[in-house]
């Protein structure tokens, strides 16, 4: 998760204490400037929290100097706040993180074809689990631009569309299909800073439908903690419930993932059940989300089913090694211009330049870029209040409906099938897409050029 830094950095002034399954922060011998750091290795004890501090990405300067600017944010949501350097960047951006969610996809494929309702939902579960691997990533999408979007096909028959449909807040939503379910998402993103750490909270409400049985599927992840940002080796925790509910039939899954303990005790582990609307346990599910998920039936007790054996129903795909960016050959992918239809959106992420730029390694451009996109940004919203108009989004449409969830309340948008037409109008030409993808200009402006 990065190599050890050169540099050193106030021997001896960082310490942390771990409870068991718990990170709990140390006063840092009351050094004036380092109020509220926390250092934790996860595969390391109580000791090494300063040998800790002292690796990761980052250089001396830069992550003193950083810290000096950040650590009067501690509490704050730092959503919109700062300005953050490329060099904590993956060259992807967030709504294509979104679609990362489908690459074991046909997890749903065989939810829907499968006639045991619980065994259902121990499929659609695991599609659910199965996201996490890519999402242990320690580097930082780019936001995307108000109005930007993300197409993908070629990929288990699924088409998946994802527009940022708000800028404050942060705000995406998605919708993607084949033959076997629909998947809907509106996403709004929410963050706590913590010092050393940041808190990510899911504000989100997620719909599948499995077309077969018609049952409509409602996720609830758990929240995301990001560790050693700035002091130490960045490292990712998802402790918490994930909970799915099958609001057709009053079925749920309810998975527990372990927090991450001493020396990485109860990292990555899995378990919970499927339950029957009458609240009693059908089948146990255990596993890590780093590695494989498994299910057996159980009775009323939890306990497992005499005559049954654990089945291993998802492992991890083999990935690429030593992966600068600890990319999944899916995440390569979804960069790739092979799963972009053709007549791409001159919006699509593929095409930013800031993006673009830093998948090429050439850092100094993506910083230059990403600072001119968010100029333009902000110039069209100048604009667009200068004519006293707001913005609207092309592929979905915002409803009336605010619904609750565990981090806050979130309005929904829905899709509103434009999208299926225009690509609908694109196949019945029957013209050949000879344009080269990376000549097209990236522009997702609601006046085209006018506000550059």
């Amino acid at each position: 998760m990065g190599s050890k830094d050169q540099g050193s950095s106030g021997g001896g002034f960082f310490s942390s204490l771990r409870s068991w399954g718990t990170a709990v922060q140390k006063s840092v011998n009351g050094l004036l400037g380092y109020e509220g750091l926390e250092v934790i290795n996860p595969d390391g004890g109580t000791e090494d929290a300063e040998a800790e501090a002292l690796r990761g990405r980052w250089k001396q300067e830069d992550r003193d100097g950083y810290w000096k600017m950040m650590h009067k944010y501690i509490g704050a949501d730092v959503t919109s706040l700062v300005t953050l350097p490329v060099i904590i960047f993956e060259p992807m951006t967030m709504l294509q993180k979104m679609a990362e969610l489908m690459e074991y996809c046909d997890l749903l494929d065989k939810a829907d074809e499968c006639d045991d309702p619980y065994m259902r939902m121990v499929y659609a579960s695991t599609w659910a689990v199965s996201v996490y691997f890519a999402y242990q990533r320690t580097w930082k999408p780019f936001n995307p631009i108000l109005g930007e979007t993300y197409e993908m096909v070629n990929h288990q028959g699924i088409t998946f569309l994802a527009e940022q449909v708000s800028h404050h807040p942060p705000m995406g939503a998605a919708h993607c299909e084949n033959e076997h379910f629909t998947y809907d998402i509106t996403s709004k993103l929410k963050t706590k800073f913590l010092g050393n750490s940041v808190e990510i909270y899911p504000v989100g409400r997620t719909r599948v439908t499995l077309k077969k049985s018609g049952v409509v599927l409602d996720l609830v992840p758990p929240l995301t903690k990001v560790n050693n940002l700035i002091f130490g080796r960045t490292w990712v925790d998802s402790p918490g419930e994930l909970v799915m509910t099958n609001l057709t039939t009053g079925d749920k899954v309810v998975l527990y993932f372990q927090p991450c303990g001493w020396f990485g005790a109860g990292r990555y582990e899995i378990d919970g059940y499927v339950y029957s609307a009458a609240e009693e346990p059908k089948i146990m599910m255990t596993g890590k989300w780093n590695q494989s998920m498994s299910y057996q039936p159980c009775d009323q007790e939890g306990e497992p089913l005499p005559g049954t054996e654990l089945k291993e129903i998802w492992r991890v795909a083999p990935t690429p090694q030593n992966d600068k960016y600890q990319y999944t050959y899916f995440a390569h992918k979804i960069n790739s211009f092979d799963t972009a239809p053709k007549k791409l959106l001159a919006s699509d992420s593929r095409l930013r330049p800031d993006r673009y730029a830093l998948e090429k390694g050439d850092m100094s451009k993506s910083g230059s870029e990403k600072s001119r996109l968010e100029e333009q940004q902000r110039a069209e919203k100048r604009t667009r209040e200068a004519k006293g108009e707001q913005f609207t989004p092309k592929w979905f449409n915002m409803t009336n409906e605010v619904t609750p969830t565990p981090w806050g309340d979130l309005e929904v948008y829905e899709y509103n099938g434009r999208y299926s037409e225009h690509r609908a109008a694109i196949d019945r030409s029957n013209v050949a897409d000879e344009t080269d993808v990376t000549s097209i200009e990236f522009n997702p402006w609601q006046y085209g050029s006018s506000s550059s």
